[in-house]
Parts: structure tokens; C-alpha cells; sequence
């Protein structure tokens, strides 16, 4: 048969492997690919070619690191079974730098026992065992698995719906897996195991909590080592630990998961927040409304969002009829926007709302301030013609890309996202709104990526992806097109030619989620924010008591031109109190002392603890000041 490979044609003999065609008749080194594309699929080495095109799948490709992940999860889930017999196991995929699996085990696994399982996998490694594709009828895998007692592999199988299915072995492990796999355990390098977990089965809060240990895998030993690098750094910087040690906010289990609690320095940070946005609004010609947490179920019913939205939403009856809490701002806008006839001259209209909305999302997806139930969005609704519909775009985009900017972000990725699968709306309607969103970002100059079937249920959307100060992106703006609710709700507003006419909505967020904002703002600065962002921005330091007068003089002359200052008047050391003021990642201390009362000056030591003595008290405020009003990203002294 004939094969086409890098160019040339090669006449192959029937029943040869994909690595021995490589290898023997190509001349490639056996290590060169972790899988190949044959006819377009991606299959494990060990398949016999067919007629047609072959290319490399490599580590290098994104693919090729799955695989190669894959089947690192495959050799854990061999390890743990070795070690503690009777696990039952779960699933275990590849993510993005690294892999799990999730098991059901007699006895917990402790941290204690991950070393131990690394050691069991470099003896599996050792052993070289081919990883064999097996392709069973759904019945047969059925027994295979109710026989060795793996409920949870019954219950996926039970499922699927095809009457073929695939198993790999490697020694005397079997797995349900689609693959493709390395060849063998002996190809798999450089592993670590992370941490562990508790997962519900399913992401069902009412089925078994299960273990997942979490790992990663490279073939390059320096690779593995400069991922733990940058693991470390993001743990330095987990916005959880953060919001603990600076005495931010919290979460409570009795209060329920996913709902934060603002302490007094977290609701000042939230509080500057929320003013900015509240600010740049106001300058860009949005009106503010507020609309009520808690609507009856019908609005949501013609919005359309029971239908495809209800298993994330709050849904509960009260006297016979059907109430929601809301999990978007929209409808409450539409509603306003209803409240009387509008004028094409009125148009475009913004409402802007800093909306508390409720969604549940899985206990098992729920993480810190990044993923939460309740959430506050910077959520604006613009209706606007049609023929206005790209120029407000794009004043969205420039609104989110300045604000942005001025909290210290320059790195981002945009996306723009189409038409899923479960939608409302004509094919018509679809392409216009799509139309309009891609001739924005063109016109902007702004390059980005099509991300098919990520938009909406009622339109297309452009994400803004921002990366943070160690490279990773996290979900930021996102500016949809909606011709449908404007359908859905029966909007007009009275044209120029004096007849009824449908707007256009525009959805957009800003910053999005405020919650999940401030997490990332945390993590970007490692939680040492700029001086106009930080809760308390100076903390004055008595060295005795015969200066707290002086002290407190100091304090108010600060607070008196906006400055958010506080006096450390415990009896403790000087070194202690300047400690804790580092601790908690005050941008500026002042230490004041004899010298500092006769001279009417301030010491200033920063974060980075440069310490300047003598400043006097009206220049360090000016500097200060400077700061803050120029919104500038550090807080260095700098002389």
C-alpha cells in the first residue's frame, strides 16, 4: 500500500506498525514521535498504517503533551492500585500542564503516600509495559469491568452509546480509555505528583466524594523543573493565602460554598474598584440603574434562559408561583428599557449596573474568588440601531483594554467567540451580529482567534483574555451582539420615518466578575498593590509612647487630603511593628521619633525597605499624593 510522509510516497508493506514504518523504513529515531495523524486521526504508534497520509503527533504539539500526560495518569492509576488494593477508579484525563485521576479508595491517601506512589511509578516505568489497544463490544467491557469491581467504569460504560468500545492494558492494569497512548511505560520521563484533593463523582454534590491526586509530566528534566519553579511562585502568590494573611475576606461553610465575605481592608480595596468603574462610566455617558436580586420565573421563561441556562440557576416556588434569583442583569434592564416608548434620537441608551447575580456552579469547580456562586458583574446593557451597533463596539473594546491598562495589565488574548450548538435565533440574525463583532476588531487593528461554538445561547461574543504577571491568562471582558432578546422581548424604539424599529443589544462587562477581578489583581501583584489600590496606604509607627501624639498629627494631616493611614499604637517593638506593616504588604511605614517630632518629619521605609530618614511631612504626603492620583503601578521611594 501506498503512504504519504513528509513529501514522499512509500509503498508499505500490509500490518506494519506506525513506529515501525517510522523507524525502520523512514530511519527515525523510535523516541522522535509520541503518537502520529493517520488520515487525519490521531492513533497510537503501535496501529498498523492504512493507505493514505501520515504525519508526526510530537511533544511539541499540543496534542503530543496530552498524550504524553495521559498516559502518566494511567501509570499513577497502576501505582495506587499496586499500593492499595481494592481502589476503585474513576477518571483520570489529561488537563492543561499535567493530569489526574480520581479514586475510590478503603483507607485516604495522605501527602505522606505521594512520594511513595512516585516510586511505584518509576518502577512501572521501569518495566517497559507496551500500552495494547483493545477494542471490546460495550457488553463484554461491562463484565470485564463488574467483574474486577469497577463500579464507576460499569456506570460510564452503561452510558456510551456505541456498541464498540476501547480498553488499553499495560502489565495487568486495564483501563475504559479512547487513547491514543505512548507505547509503552518505559517512554514516559519526567513526573511529579502535586497535591491532593476531594472530588464528587460526577461534580454531583450528592454522589460519593472521591480522592484526586494531581500530577504533571514532561520529557525534558529542565521542563519539569521550571514548571515546579513557576508552580511555586504561583502558590506565593494564591490569592486564598492572600486573602487570609492581609485580612481581606473569607469563606464560611455554615454560610454555604461560593459566597465571600469582605472584611473591612477587603471591602476598601472592592470599594476603589467599584468607584473607578463607577467613574469611567459616568464619563462615557452610561446611566446607572440597579435592579432587584429575586424575579419571577416567567421573565426568565421569555428570556429563554430556563431553557437553556436552568441547571445553573436558583429556581424556587413560593404560594403556586415560580421565582428565580438572578443569574444575569439583563432582563431587569429590558424592563426599564420597556417602561416607556423610546426615540431613535434617545439611542444609544446604556444602563450600567454593578449586579449581584447567583449561579450554581459544582462544589468541585468552585475555587477561591475565581469561581464562585455569588458575584458581582460591572454589567451594562447598550441599545442602540443597527447602524450604530460597530462604533459602540468598539467603544466597548477601548473601555475595557484603558481600564485594564490602568490596573497594571498589557498582556491579552481575544477570541472571537461563535454560534454554540444549543442557540436561539435565525441563521440570519446569527451572522449579522458576528458580521458586526468581526468588523470591529478588524477595524480596531485588534488580532485575534475564532473560538467556534463558544458564544451564547443568544449571540456571539468577543472574550478578552488578560495574562498576569507570570503568564497566565484568565477570563476578563467579554462584548456580545444580541438581535435576539430584542425578539424575545418585543423592543421598538420610533425611527426617524416615525415607525416602530428593533434596537440592538449590546451585553458587555468590563472588568467581568468583580469577585474574580479582584482575585487576579491579588495574584498579579503577588498581593503588594500599588499605593492607590492598597487598603491602608501608610501605617505611622511610634517608636514610645511620648511620640503617639505626634503620631496621631501625622495620621490625620494624611487622612485629611484622602490618604488611607493608621497608627500602630501597640506595645511592641519598633522592629515588630515594622514587620507586621511588611507582613501585611502596607506600601509605606513611618517611623517617627524624637528627630522626627522636632523636625516636623517622617522615616519612610518602603516595601522593598529602602529606608529614608528626615522626609519632611508635607513632601512625603505631595510624593504620596502623586502616586495615587497618577494611579502609578509600585511604591517605591526612590530619592
Amino acid at each position: 500500500m501506498k503512504v504519504r510522509f513528509g513529501g514522499t510516497e512509500y509503498h508499505v508493506e500490509e500490518g506494519t506498525t506506525v513506529l515501525d514504518f517510522l523507524v525502520r523504513t523512514v530511519g527515525m529515531d523510535e523516541d522522535s514521535a509520541v503518537a502520529a495523524r493517520l488520515n487525519g486521526e490521531i492513533v497510537d504508534l503501535s496501529r498498523p498504517l492504512e493507505e493514505g497520509s501520515l504525519e508526526l503527533v510530537t511533544w511539541d504539539d499540543e496534542e503530543g503533551k496530552e498524550i504524553y500526560r495521559h498516559t502518566a495518569s494511567h501509570v499513577m492509576a497502576q501505582a495506587v492500585m499496586e499500593l492499595f488494593p481494592g481502589t476503585k477508579l474513576a477518571v483520570g484525563p489529561a488537563i492543561k500542564d499535567g493530569f489526574y485521576y480520581d479514586f475510590d479508595l478503603r483507607e485516604p491517601i495522605t501527602p505522606e503516600d505521594l512520594p511513595r506512589i512516585e516510586q511505584r511509578m518509576a518502577d512501572i516505568v521501569e518495566r517497559d509495559l507496551p500500552l495494547r489497544r483493545e477494542v471490546r463490544s460495550r457488553a463484554e467491557a461491562v463484565e470485564l469491568f463488574r467483574s474486577l469491581g469497577q463500579d464507576y467504569k460499569v456506570e460510564l460504560l452503561e452510558e456510551i452509546p456505541e456498541e464498540e468500545v476501547t480498553l488499553y492494558r499495560q502489565g495487568d492494569f486495564v483501563d475504559l480509555c479512547r487513547g491514543p497512548h505512548l507505547p509503552s511505560t518505559g517512554r514516559l520521563r519526567h513526573f511529579r505528583l502535586l497535591s491532593l484533593a476531594g472530588a464528587y463523582w460526577r461534580g454531583d454534590e450528592t454522589r460519593p466524594m472521591l480522592q484526586r491526586i494531581y500530577g504533571t509530566a514532561f520529557r525534558q528534566e529542565e521542563e519539569l523543573a521550571a514548571y515546579l519553579d513557576f508552580l511555586r511562585e504561583a502558590e506565593r502568590r494564591d490569592h486564598r493565602r492572600l486573602g487570609r494573611e492581609l485580612d481581606l475576606f473569607s469563606f464560611h461553610e455554615e454560610a454555604g460554598p461560593g459566597v465571600v465575605f469582605y472584611h473591612p481592608r477587603g471591602a476598601v480595596l472592592r470599594g476603589i474598584i467599584e468607584d473607578f468603574l463607577k467613574e469611567e462610566h459616568r464619563k462615557r455617558g452610561y446611566q446607572m440603574v440597579i435592579t432587584p436580586h429575586l424575579f419571577r420565573g416567567r421573565l426568565w421563561h421569555e428570556s429563554g434562559h430556563m431553557d437553556y441556562y436552568r441547571e445553573n440557576m436558583y429556581v424556587f416556588e413560593k404560594e403556586g408561583v415560580e421565582y428565580v434569583v438572578k443569574p444575569m442583569n439583563c432582563p431587569g434592564h429590558v424592563l426599564i428599557y420597556k417602561t416607556r416608548p423610546r426615540s431613535y434620537r434617545e439611542l444609544p441608551l446604556k444602563f450600567f449596573e454593578l449586579g449581584t447575580v447567583y449561579r450554581h456552579e459544582r462544589s468541585g469547580v468552585l475555587h477561591g474568588l475565581m469561581r464562585v456562586r455569588g458575584f458581582t458583574q460591572d454589567d451594562a446593557h447598550i441599545f442602540c440601531r443597527e447602524d450604530q451597533l460597530r462604533e459602540q463596539v468598539e467603544e466597548c473594546l477601548e473601555f475595557a483594554f484603558h481600564s485594564l491598562r490602568t490596573f497594571g495589565f498589557r498582556d491579552f488574548e481575544v477570541y472571537l467567540s461563535t454560534r454554540p450548538e444549543k442557540s436561539v435565533g435565525s441563521d440570519e440574525l446569527w451572522e449579522k451580529a458576528t458580521s458586526a463583532l468581526r468588523d470591529s476588531l478588524q477595524e480596531m487593528g485588534i488580532p485575534f482567534q475564532v473560538d467556534p461554538g463558544e458564544g451564547v445561547f443568544y449571540g456571539p461574543k468577543i472574550d478578552v483574555k488578560l495574562k498576569d504577571a507570570i503568564g497566565r491568562s484568565w477570563q476578563g471582558p467579554t462584548v456580545q451582539a444580541d438581535f435576539n432578546l430584542p425578539e424575545r422581548f418585543d423592543l421598538h424604539y420610533t425611527g426617524q420615518d416615525n415607525r416602530p424599529h428593533r434596537p440592538v443589544v449590546i451585553h458587555r462587562v468590563v472588568l467581568a466578575g468583580i469577585e474574580r477581578f479582584y482575585g487576579v489583581l491579588l495574584e498579579h501583584y503577588a498581593g503588594e498593590l500599588p499605593p492607590w489600590l492598597a487598603p491602608v496606604q501608610v501605617v505611622v509607627v511610634p517608636i514610645a509612647d511620648r511620640h503617639l501624639e505626634y503620631a496621631r498629627r501625622v495620621r490625620d494631616v494624611l487622612a485629611a487630603e484622602g490618604l488611607r493611614v493608621e497608627v500602630d499604637e501597640d506595645r511592641e517593638t519598633v522592629s515588630m511593628k515594622v514587620r507586621r506593616a511588611q507582613l501585611l504588604k502596607i506600601p509605606f511605614t513611618l517611623v517617627v521619633g524624637d528627630r522626627e517630632v522636632e523636625g516636623e518629619t517622617v522615616s519612610v521605609r518602603d516595601r522593598a525597605g529602602r529606608d529614608v530618614r528626615g522626609v519632611p511631612l508635607r513632601e512625603f504626603l505631595d510624593r504620596l499624593k502623586a502616586m495615587v492620583e497618577g494611579r502609578a503601578e509600585t511604591g517605591e521611594w526612590v530619592e
